[in-house]
């Protein structure tokens, strides 16, 4: 009887061992799975970081001759069909925006020896803000700020935002 359970005991701890030991095989991800949900999340990381900066707008791109003027601090479309391209603000004059047109993540700022061109070397644009709806710093004149909302609010400088 000792014999006997002895074995059982001995075959019983060598069943916990090999089955409730062993690792479990590894998960391998499908390749073009996660390059897509790495993709999605690059793209939604960058919309993120645009997002809670406020000197990025998308304005339209259709050319010199534009005179739609669509500006949005959404990507989207223009009235005029010409897809919005992202630009950083770098000042605020007035009821005009004065715009790199290097990309979202730009934060140059105006050429001191060439005030028609950014420090990066992209050309200025200016985009008027009348209308557009949107909320902007002007803190008098010739406002260095550079801050747009799609919403009420105040500047980072404590002015309250203003719309045209």
């Amino acid at each position: 009887m000792k014999k006997s359970y002895l074995m059982m005991l001995f075959v019983c701890c060598v069943l916990v061992t090999v089955i409730g030991c062993s690792k479990p095989d590894p998960v391998v991800e499908a390749e073009t799975g996660a390059a897509e949900e790495a993709a999605s999340a690059e793209i939604a990381m960058e919309d993120a970081e645009a997002a809670v900066r406020h000197d990025v707008v998308y304005a339209c791109n259709c050319g010199p001759d534009c005179t739609c003027g669509s500006v949005s601090t959404d990507a989207g479309t223009c009235t005029c069909g010409s897809e919005l391209v992202a630009a950083h603000v770098v000042k605020v004059d007035g009821n005009d925006a004065l715009l790199c047109t290097c990309g979202s993540d730009c934060t140059c700022e105006i050429d001191a020896g060439d005030d028609s061109k950014c420090a990066c070397g992209a050309e200025i644009r200016r985009v008027s803000l009348e209308g557009s709806g949107l909320y902007y710093c002007n803190c008098g004149g010739s406002c260095t700020c550079n801050f747009v909302s799609a919403e009420p609010g105040s500047c980072k400088c404590g002015m309250e935002l203003i719309t045209s």
